[in-house]
């Protein structure tokens, strides 16, 4: 009788290897066998409700060893986001169970995978996302591997992790049922599972111009103020804190300086302004004075601002404010400005839930969201993907807010509509130094593949950095560092195949999903009568 093993201990080794294999730690390849141990349990022979039970233990552990850190900024926030996050990962496991049992081994790993890839694809677009550890992201820091993102985005990587774990997973069940490990297969499975890939992406990796700065390069200074984020919006602190960013840029600028980027909501003043009327706020003028001293710099930056209105039902996101008898829209702003105000802006689209929005389907728990500290309505987003053009450098700027960084196909929308170079502002110091903000630096890395745009972030906190095409960070700030970074870097227009066609694989996923699924559940009828 062959000796079966206990099913919780196989579902808590599995989560920890994920956990392991996961970015800032360099252990990727623990990623192609992190699911192996939950497929075990499985094949042991087990119940539905104890399969489900397991799964979400192992997910459970997953979620919390990478994502703690949210609880740095709401406890709360963070317990509700685990759960909710173990308990969506679920449904590729439960569709596993049931079409294996229906239709066959074969049918339920291939119905788990492209359920798995449908799964990851809903939660990249629906209000509730949470894409953090969309699988393909495993490989942020090994970037010299997965150079063909740009023809298939993180999905690539989220398939080549599915189909391994599948393949060492076949692998044991030979092993345990013939005694003798399967050489053979496993050698295939090495050479077109492991080598292939990475030699692909090795060839690709030189044959990609952008990776190379060349004449007519643009001068760039990126401040990283570290600036408390708790403390940031103080109203005592507000003149303070503009006259560091200032101080900061007017050390680093050069007659060759073209552009200074400054971090998410770096302009923000005691009391609320209409951003239509920033330039005539006062609190402003060292700002507007040091932009006409320097007329050939553009200043990019993060803004929160806002737009009144005196009768509701104008905006679908304002909201009341009893104090001032008006309604409001608040945004989180990426703008460019000169000396005469603001020349172009964008409104942060990506919200992050609970934080900064509450969706839709959730308001009925409204009271309990702004009991411990969530939003229910938070900031206005804008549905376009706003280039911000700087017409006199003919530089024109894909401005990703925070969270939207993460998300590779909504980046590709900017990259469609001209951008030719990524720019990220980002505050990440509300999660502490944790692992949090060196997995957002990490994530920014696959957009550059993706795109094959060169990437310069602004952090308020750290990490500032800038990443080439090719994925590599070429210079950074690290945490808790005052300082800036002066870079050059040229601007690049060539669409990859996968900005001009986005995430393939995951659209097929979802269709082979209703077809799997679908399929089982006809089956699951008709045995039923």
């Amino acid at each position: 009788m062959q000796k079966k093993y206990p099913p919780f201990l196989l579902a808590l080794l599995s989560g920890i290897i994920l956990s392991v294999g996961w970015p800032p730690v360099p252990a990727c390849a623990l990623l192609f066998i992190g699911f192996v141990p939950m497929f075990i349990i499985l094949e042991q022979g087990i119940g539905r409700a104890a399969f489900f039970g397991c799964c979400f233990l192992g997910l459970l552990t997953w979620n919390s060893i990478t994502t703690w850190w949210m609880w740095n900024s709401t406890a709360e926030g963070a317990i509700a986001a685990i759960i909710a996050n173990s308990l969506l990962m679920c449904l590729p496991w439960i569709a596993l169970y049931n079409v294996r049992k229906r239709v066959g081994v074969k049918a339920g790993y291939i119905a788990f995978a492209v359920c798995w890839l449908s799964f990851e694809y809903i939660h990249l677009n629906w209000e509730l996302s949470w894409p953090w550890l969309t699988l393909g992201n495993g490989f942020a820091n090994m970037p010299g591997i997965v150079q063909w993102y740009e023809l298939t985005g993180t999905s690539g990587g989220s398939t080549w992790i599915l189909l391994m774990n599948i393949g060492f997973t076949y692998a044991w069940v030979q092993y345990r049922r013939t005694g003798q490990t399967p050489r053979r297969f496993l050698a295939r499975l090495a050479a077109t599972g492991l080598l292939l890939p990475i030699t692909v992406s090795q060839v690709m990796q030189r044959l990609v111009p952008e990776s190379m700065p060349a004449k007519g390069s643009h001068e760039i200074v990126i401040v990283q103020p570290n600036i408390d984020p708790y403390a940031k919006f103080s109203p005592a602190n507000s003149a303070l804190f503009l006259e560091k960013l200032i101080s900061l840029s007017e050390a680093a600028i050069t007659p060759a300086t073209q552009v200074l980027v400054w971090p998410e909501t770096a302009i923000n003043l005691p009391y609320v302004f209409e951003e239509d009327s920033i330039r005539q706020k006062k609190q402003l003028d060292p700002l507007w004075r040091f932009l006409a001293a320097h007329p050939q710099i553009r200043l990019l930056s993060g803004i929160e601002g806002y737009k009144f209105y005196q009768e509701p039902g104008v905006s679908p996101d304002q909201q009341y404010v009893p104090g001032l008898q008006l309604w409001v829209d608040s945004y989180n702003t990426a703008a460019l400005l000169d000396s005469t105000g603001i020349l172009s802006k964008y409104h942060k689209s990506k919200l992050v839930p609970g934080v900064e929005t509450l969706p839709s389907f959730l308001r009925f728990m409204a009271p309990w969201f702004e009991q411990f500290g969530g939003t229910t309505g938070g900031y206005a987003r804008q549905k376009e993907r706003t280039v911000l053009y700087d017409s006199l450098h003919g530089l024109s700027f894909a401005p990703a807010i925070c969270y939207e960084s993460i998300y590779g196909e909504f980046m590709t929308g900017f990259v469609r509509n001209g951008a030719n170079l990524l720019c990220i502002i980002t505050n990440d110091g509300w999660w502490g130094n944790t692992a949090g903000h060196r997995q957002h630096l990490a994530y920014a890395r696959l957009r550059a593949i993706e795109s094959r745009r060169w990437v310069v972030r602004s952090a308020n906190t750290g990490i500032s950095a800038v990443i080439d095409p090719l994925g590599h960070i070429v210079q950074k700030l690290g945490w808790e560092k005052e300082g800036v970074l002066t870079v050059h870097v040229p601007a690049n227009t060539r669409m990859t195949f996968y900005v001009r066609y986005g995430d393939l694989i995951s659209k097929a996923a979802l269709l082979l999903t209703f077809m799997l699924v679908g399929y089982s559940t006809l089956l699951f009828f008709r045995r039923k009568r």
